[in-house]
């Protein structure tokens, strides 16, 4: 049963990789030779690098947002399958780009449909699944999404050891195959029997996939808990009433954290540790890419070993304060030694440091997870569409923020824009122990989710 469950999830899934895949795949793409000498002459401009990235991730702000009604009205699959769609569109103009406008608009469908997609994929796990796992189900959007990134990483260094245009429209077209197989297979998968139990005259097609899921004793019990439920909750279908907006504000939160942890800035710091430690292109890569499979590692072993038998608080908190430990570490470590031109020889302190961007994924491990999990568990059906697409452009809206301002603190601050880092973790860990409850193994039918009011 629960194969089964973890199956249609990773499936369904495919999605997440997508949004994995296309996000770690461009920055090596762009810096291929071949790419620079059709569209850079000789390098790109920062204002068409800075276009080509943030028309992927306005787009998934765009898509984050737009979604929720779609997935009210046609269903959880529905959405996942235009996802599928637009991906597949987007990778096929990216992959066979004649022009920086042509990439650029790839770009933007392309972020559409992971917008969409990263919203989509936890709901339709969340409402499936058994509340004993349900934690593992839904942390297979994160754990795809570190696949995707690793896969991403692993190509573009294979992909850097050749040469010609295949070396950056391989990578791009690459991501063509999960679109398509997810656009074709989303329909072999069951619709959510909570979307279906929410919608008038679709109560026994919900009652049939909770059978077939969980098992007649159980479903009995689940169908009877999600009708009651539904009954007392299609009067505010649509609408965020004021004991709503703390579960908004918990869910956006949450997303909130991911991106005030640091894990983009170590994306961007990593390469000028790197370059100082006099390493080459290919060799940078190859370091990259094994920080992807161990952030995969402990994505694999969290889910199935940790995030289902301890609780998400007991399990943030650790998280966020082992984050901001090591960007204080980080920190002091560029400060004292890379700001140093005396001290900037010291190769065995610039190990020490980028030892440090591998400790920091194991600590960030927890919040990947649950960042996802969290919201989807806090709301009712009849809003948890809804929910979780604020909450997911949120992540997105911060992920541009940080995008744009981050090479700016670095140039004006240096390693002190780390120390923000630090004190960014150490609050969200105070806010997570103040204001945050405890979600798992509570049923997504709990009658006004009093657990969270």
């Amino acid at each position: 049963m629960k194969l089964k469950l973890h199956a249609i999830c990773s499936f369904a899934a495919l999605g997440s990789f997508l949004f994995g895949y296309d996000s770690g795949v461009i920055a090596s793409t762009i810096a291929q030779k071949a790419f620079l000498a059709r569209f850079g002459s000789p390098t790109l401009s920062d204002a068409v690098a800075g276009a080509i990235v943030s028309s992927y991730t306005g787009g998934a702000i765009l898509g984050s947002l737009s979604v929720s009604v779609l997935c009210d009205a046609y269903g959880r699959r529905a959405v996942i399958c235009l996802g599928a769609l637009l991906a597949t569109l987007g990778a096929a103009l990216q992959a066979g780009a004649a022009s920086i406008a042509m990439l650029i608009v790839g770009r933007l469908l392309a972020g559409l449909a992971v917008g969409g997609m990263s919203t989509a994929i936890p709901v339709y796990c969340s409402e499936i699944s058994l509340p004993a796992v349900r934690g593992m189900l839904i942390s297979t959007q994160q754990w795809m999404i570190g696949v995707g990134i690793m896969v991403a990483q692993w190509v573009g260094y294979a992909c850097s050891l050749r040469t010609g245009d295949f070396t950056w429209r391989f990578p791009l077209g690459l991501q063509v195959i999960p679109a398509v197989v997810l656009c074709v297979g989303i329909w072999q998968l069951p619709e959510s029997p909570r979307w279906l139990i929410e919608h008038d005259g679709r109560e026994e097609a919900g009652r049939e996939i909770l059978v077939r899921l969980h098992g007649a004793e159980l479903a009995e019990k689940e169908f009877q808990s999600a009708s009651q439920k539904q009954l007392s909750s299609r009067s505010t279908l649509g609408h965020f009433g004021s004991k709503e907006y703390r579960r908004i504000l918990l869910a956006c939160g949450i997303q909130l954290f991911t991106q005030t942890s640091g894990t983009n800035m170590i994306q961007n710091y990593g390469p000028r540790l790197y370059t100082t430690l006099g390493l080459q292109t290919s060799t940078s890569l190859l370091i990259i890419g094994v920080w992807g499979l161990l952030a995969v590692v402990w994505n694999t072993l969290f889910m199935l070993f940790i995030v289902d038998r301890f609780g998400r608080r007991t399990l943030l908190i650790p998280s966020l304060l082992g984050m901001a430990c090591t960007m204080a570490v980080e920190a002091s470590l560029a400060g004292y030694y890379l700001a140093s031109s005396e001290r900037g020889n010291n190769a065995n302190a610039l190990r020490a440091a980028i030892s440090m961007f591998f400790v920091f994924t194991i600590c960030y491990t927890s919040l990947g997870l649950i960042s996802w999990i969290y919201p989807a568990e806090i709301f009712p059906t009849a809003l948890r569409a809804r929910g979780a697409a604020l909450a997911t452009a949120t992540n997105w809206s911060f992920n541009l923020l940080f995008t744009q301002c981050s090479p700016l603190a670095l140039s004006h601050l240096g390693y002190k824009y780390l120390y923000c880092f630090v004190a960014f973790n150490f609050l969200a860990a105070a806010l997570v122990w103040l204001f945050f409850p405890e979600t798992r193994g509570l049923s997504l039918d709990v009658d006004d989710h009093d657990h969270v009011q």
